[in-house]
């Protein structure tokens, strides 16, 4: 299955810019690779839906979202749905958040 388009929902937009940014304030460097791993990963995702492992939250509006750590950025995840033939990202964080917190 390839899905045919990519949303990137608010909270997930509002996650990159938190990270760009605090990556680009040690080296701005770092923070374009973020950016270019986040692509290549998030087509890697349409490319293969189910590659990511299933999360279950108790929240109905959760059902079927699934993670994969981000390309060379291990510790940040990517949880998304797949719904319609479109890739929903609906969160980038660091893997040692609170994550019931973060989505409940």
């Amino acid at each position: 299955m390839n899905l045919n388009q990519i949303v990137y929902r608010q909270k997930a937009l509002e996650d990159i810019a938190e990270i760009v940014q605090s990556l680009a304030i040690e080296n701005p460097n770092v923070a374009k690779l973020f950016r270019k791993y986040l692509e290549e990963t998030t087509t890697a995702i349409a490319q293969m839906p189910k590659i990511g492992s299933q999360r279950h939250f108790k929240h109905p509006d959760l059902a079927n979202v699934r993670f994969v750590p981000m390309k060379h950025f291990k510790k940040h995840l990517i949880f998304y749905q797949v719904s319609d033939n479109k890739l929903h990202i609906i969160r980038i964080v660091h893997g040692a958040r609170n994550l019931p917190a973060l989505f409940n």
